[in-house]
Parts: structure tokens; sequence; C-alpha cells
């Protein structure tokens, strides 16, 4: 069999199935060339979920009748030079638009404004005809219709109409977020209009245009820097969640990504503090040296490569965990009209939380590893050294006592004075019912108070060294050499939190001693979970994960039970404890702690607003 040259059009046709998988795909590379225009105006129309048509307006720079016969010839851009260590633009390949025509029916109309009359290029199945002149406003006009009619077999695995113009909608979503001083008009027979007025400088206002206005009331900012990388955006407070991750988005050097090294370090920042299985919501932005980054690792440039992961991922864990504990005590403002909903006879809200109930390691964010012994994930011996090996607090009537009595105060303190109010009833000894300034508050003492525990077993065991236990014959585990490398840059890290390791040769790790707290502990399953965290992302936080998750399992249980009447002076030491204490707003699993109603809510419940 002969080789052969493949025609131009054919091999255009397979460069588009890895550019032009759906109507979204050409939506997203259409936005991107009007923004690196200059464009400040982007109108988007469908019809059939994009398949039909799809047009996209702008008011950019526009390209003459020499430049747009260019656009359409593969690997033509104006947007990079020689190198693709320095992008700083959207687009920079150059094959959008001949991957566009050479399976769909498309036509370019643009017009730069000094000059006097547009021009205009067709498309079809790959052939082009000559340009011509045109009638048309500053600017661009790309349309699309008949997406692959060239090439059937694609066609056939496209969507619903409903699901490809919802995955359009997604993608002006994304653009938006992005930039938020351009306008985005959404609009077409396959849909109701939707309109994104530009916000110029106020990021957070352009995102509560696509979250909603309850994401503003809700939201943390975020500005960090290490090493040249900066992360800003805004993130909910642990108690606004979602049942899934479409409403964390993020960002590199303006680009939309969806990256799962950032995604992950998402889900990581917020550990014990969100139920499992319901998501956070965030919208995080990185700029960095275009260097530091490499946007060229697959066809649809939604994927990038950091070349320090593990620094972008330790940014963000550190970014989100100080920004609440700086913020994020504060109660979501959904709990309130949850409450509201509550009221009204045959309203079930949306989502129920977990009943509160002993720590188990089905709910809980942390998997421990393989540990002999307990039917928890640790044995009882585990537990009773850790009983004996923490500093007091750890002793369930201890923590109890030391906790509700550190910080006396009067049932009578004015409300105005603190933001938990001061403590005015206990409802079925369970409900700490507190006034404030302009409403009320209602607590959840066992799950206010377990955080509390929690938060100070953690702070003794971060302290100091933690007491490990020698093994009498050290154990050898044989690892690949590269495994054995990423281990040993850990190992100081390891001997803080009691495993001591050592290498044993060039492809063996000895581990000499393991956490005193873990009890009779799997020390080869343990290292081998240990070195492959470290190859997927360069951290070694399983192993202090494991160790918060013994100390969250005893903050449950030495926590104040529902059912204990408690003094005044204890209610108001809790709330004055919860008000200094980071995280306070949600338990260990993930439920809120309070609920603050303001008295205008009250009032409504009323009728008297």
């Amino acid at each position: 069999m002969s080789i052969k040259q493949l025609s131009e059009t054919l091999i255009n046709q397979i460069a588009a199935g890895e550019v032009i998988e759906r109507p979204a795909s050409a939506a997203k590379e259409l936005i991107e060339n009007a923004i690196d225009a200059g464009a400040t105006r982007v109108e988007i129309a469908t019809a059939g979920g994009g398949k039909g048509l799809l047009r996209v307006t702008d008011n950019g720079s526009g390209m003459n009748a020499a430049d747009l016969e260019m656009a359409v010839r593969r690997h033509c851009t104006s947007k990079i030079s020689d190198a693709l260590t320095d992008i700083r633009t959207l687009g920079f390949r150059g094959e959008a638009l001949p991957s566009i025509g050479s399976v769909a029916k498309l036509t370019i109309t643009s017009r730069p404004a000094a000059a006097p009359e547009a021009a205009e290029i067709k498309i079809s199945g790959g052939k082009t005809a000559p340009v011509r002149p045109a009638a048309a406003n500053p600017g661009t006009i790309v349309e699309v219709r008949d997406l692959f009619f060239a090439t059937p077999a694609r066609l056939k695995f496209l969507k619903s109409e409903r699901a490809e113009a919802a995955a359009i909608t997604e993608v002006v979503k994304r653009m938006a977020i992005a930039f938020p001083k351009v306008r985005f008009i959404l609009s077409g027979s396959d849909r109701s209009t939707l309109e994104f007025a530009a916000t110029g400088d106020d990021h957070l206002a352009r995102m509560a245009q696509v979250l909603g206005k309850e994401f503003k009331d809700n939201a943390i900012a975020l500005d960090a820097e290490r090493e040249g990388v900066r992360l800003t955006g805004f993130t909910g407070v642990p108690t606004f969640n979602r049942g899934n991750s479409a409403h964390q988005y993020a960002f590199v050097n303006g680009r939309p990504v969806q990256d799962k090294l950032i995604l992950s370090a998402i889900r990581g920042a917020y550990a014990e503090t969100i139920p499992h299985g319901r998501y956070a919501v965030a919208v995080l932005a990185l700029g960095l040296d275009p260097d530091l980054v490499d946007v060229n690792v697959h066809p649809a440039k939604s994927d990038v490569r950091f070349r320090d992961p593990g620094l972008i991922r330790g940014l963000i864990v550190g970014a989100i965990r100080e920004a609440l504990a700086r913020e994020g005590d504060r109660a979501s403002t959904t709990g309130a009209s949850s409450m509201m909903r509550a009221f009204r006879p045959g309203v079930q809200p949306f989502y129920r939380p977990q009943p509160s109930a002993p720590w188990s390691s089905e709910r809980s964010p942390y998997r421990p590893f393989a540990v002999n012994g307990g039917p928890e994930g640790f044995s009882e011996a585990g537990q009773a050294n850790f009983t004996d090996i923490v500093a007091p607090t750890a002793r369930a009537e201890t923590a109890v006592a030391e906790i509700l009595v550190e910080e006396p105060a009067t049932a009578t303190a004015e409300p105005s004075r603190f933001p938990l109010g001061a403590a005015r009833a206990q409802v079925h000894e369970n409900y700490i019912v507190a006034q404030t300034e302009d409403g009320l508050v209602i607590v959840d003492q066992h799950a206010a108070h377990e955080r509390l525990v929690f938060e100070a077993l953690r702070k003794s065991l971060h302290a100091r060294k933690l007491p490990s236990q020698v093994l009498l014959i050290p154990e050898i585990i044989d690892f690949p050499e590269e495994d054995c490398d990423r281990l040993m840059a850990h190992a100081a890290e390891f001997a803080d939190l009691g495993l001591a390791i050592e290498r044993f040769g060039p492809g063996a790790i000895a581990v000499r001693e393991t956490p005193a707290m873990l009890g009779e502990v799997d020390a080869a399953g343990l290292v081998r979970q240990l070195a492959d965290e470290i190859a997927e992302w360069d951290t070694a936080s399983g192993l202090a994960a494991k160790l918060d998750y013994i100390a969250a399992t005893m903050a449950c249980h030495g926590s104040v039970r529902s059912g204990r009447r408690l003094r005044p002076e204890e209610m108001n030491a809790l709330l004055r404890q919860m008000e200094a204490t980071p995280g306070s707003g949600q338990c260990n699993h993930g439920r809120p702690t309070y609920i603050e109603l303001k008295l205008a809510d009250i009032e409504r419940l009323f009728g008297r607003s």
C-alpha cells in the first residue's frame, strides 16, 4: 500500500475533531477571538442548540480584506510570535476558524473602524469563496450554520438541542466572569435572552450576575501571593454550598480552565467544613508569569500544566483556609431563607443536612488509611493512646468544663457587644437562643461545642512534635527509586508527625517509628498511600489528615451532648468561644452550628413588613 498526502480539506476536518468537539467549543473559540480583538460588547445568537446557527457579533478591532483571507487559513494568527512561552492572549494557534469552516458553513463579515466598508468571506465544508465587499458596522460578525454537516458521523454523537444550548450558556458564563468589563448578550430561538451588563472593575458584581445575588452576600475575598504567583477571587462561606462542583470557576491569567489540580485544592481547603457530597462555591483567579504555566497541553486549552503544581495547590489551600479563619464563622444568609421556607406549610428544604451523630468514616471528608483494630478505622489502643498523649483538653469532661467556663459572661450582657449576641434561653436542652443587636441567633450546642473541642485538639497536635512508637523490627518496604526519592524529600515533615523513615538501599524505605496515636498501624499501607499522594499532587498531607480525623472523632465524643441543660454563663461562654474560634460556623461534619434571623425576617413572619 502506497503512502499519499491527505487533502487540505481532510486535514482540516481531522484537526476540527480535536478543536471543535461540539457547538459550545465553537462558541468558546469565537468569543475568545472577540475578546482578543478588544471587544467591549459580545452578542451570541443560537438556534437548534448551536447546531443550526451560531452567530457571534462583536465591536472589536475588525479585519480588512487581506487579513480576512489569511484568518481562515490554518496556523495563521496575529497573537503570538515564534515562542509558546509568552502567551498573553486567549487564542494563539490559528486553528479555530479553518477548523469550523471545514465542517460547517462559515461566514465572516468584518470591518475595521477606519475602513469605509466591510469585507466578507464564506467557507462551506472546507471550500473557500473569494473575499467580497459587504455592509456592516465596525467589528466582526461570525456566523456558523449547519455545524458538522460535512462530517455526519460527528453530528450523530452530539447531545440534545437543550443540552448543547446549556453547554453554550456555561461557556458564556465562564467568559463573563473572567471579563467583567465586557457586556455579553446570549439570545436565540432555543433559549430565553441572557444578558450580563458590564460591571467595570467590580468583579464581585459580575459574579453575582452569574452565580446569583446570594453569592455576593456569602462571599469571602481572596488575595494572596507566593513566589510570584498571585491568587485573587472570592469563595463562599462553608455553609453556602451546592450539590455539585458546577459553581466552581477557575481562571489562569484570565483564561477559563477546568483543571483537576485547582478543583482538588478547593476540595482540600474545605475539608472537615463541608458535608460529604456537597461542594463549595468559589471563583479563583491565578496570575503568574506565562513561562510558569503551559496552556498548550490540549487543543481545547481548558487544561493547563503548572511548572510547580505543589506551589499552586499550597497557595490555594492556604489562602482559602486563611480566609475561612478570618471570616468563615459567618452564617450563610441562606440559612434564614431556609428557615423562612420551613414555616410555610408543605414546603420542604431542597437540602436536609445529616442529623447529629457520632463521627463516621463514611461521612468524614478524610479517608483514613487501613489500620488494624477498631471498627471506625482506628484501633482501641490508638484511641486510648491519643487520650493520654494530647493535652488534657482531649478528655471529654475536662474539655467541656474548660471551654464552657474559660470566658464567663453574664446573661444580661448587651447584645450589641457581641456578634452572636447574649444568650436568652435554651430550647429543648439542645438549642441556644441568643439576642443580637438586629435579630436573634439559634445555636446547636452540640455541633458548636464539637467544633471548639476539635480546634483545641488540633492546635495541641500541631504545636509540637507528635510522640511516636518505635517498631521492634523496622519494616522494609520496596518502592521504585523515584518513589523513594519523593518520600525522603518529605521525611522531615513526616518526622514532626511521628513517622520516622529512612532510605534502605536504592529501592526501599525503612519505617522505624509510627505515630503513637495511631496505635497498631499498617505501616506499609500508610507509606504506600503517602507515596501515591506525593506522586499525584506533590504533597504529603494525608498523614496530617488522618491525625485530624482521629482528633475530630475524639471531639465528637467529648462535646456537650444534646439534652444537657446549660447555665446562662455557660451558654454565653460558648458563644464567646465561637466568636474567637476559626471555622466555628460549621461542625466537623460540615453542618451549620448556628442560624441567624434578622429582625426583618421575623417581622415578615408576622406580616409586619
